[in-house]
């Protein structure tokens, strides 16, 4: 398997300590705005790193493909139809919706893209 596509070597040490085995990081996309830190893409899961709790403590929660029901893209569009600088993906877990927000598309779109392929096996 290729090298996992990384913005943060730091966050990817987060995501490989919780590896179980035979269990491949794919990416790890780092996220902006409040709440979200990173979204791991593993071969088995997403891992999302949750900094919204009170008191400044933060939940990694791991979500097995199994448990997704969906995965959409979110994007705002300009006044000229174009899409903005940022984007988001929005993952169903069962009525729970878990949102990631990236800048740029393009790493929405892979993440989409990869959980999308995951699923659908």
């Amino acid at each position: 398997m290729s090298e996992p596509d990384v913005d943060k070597a730091e966050q990817l040490e987060l995501v490989s300590r919780g590896l179980l085995e035979g269990e491949e990081v794919l990416a790890v996309y780092d996220c902006i705005g409040t709440g979200t830190g990173f979204l791991g893409i593993t071969t088995l899961r997403v891992v999302i790193q949750d900094k919204s709790f009170v008191g400044k403590r933060v939940a990694i929660t791991s979500i097995p493909y199994r448990h997704v029901r969906s995965v959409s893209i979110v994007s705002n569009t300009s006044f000229a139809g174009k899409f903005a600088s940022n984007s988001s993906i929005a993952i169903d877990v069962g009525g729970t919706v878990h949102e990631a927000d990236f800048r740029g598309v393009e790493k929405a779109h892979r993440a989409h893209d990869l959980i999308l392929w995951y699923l659908t096996r």
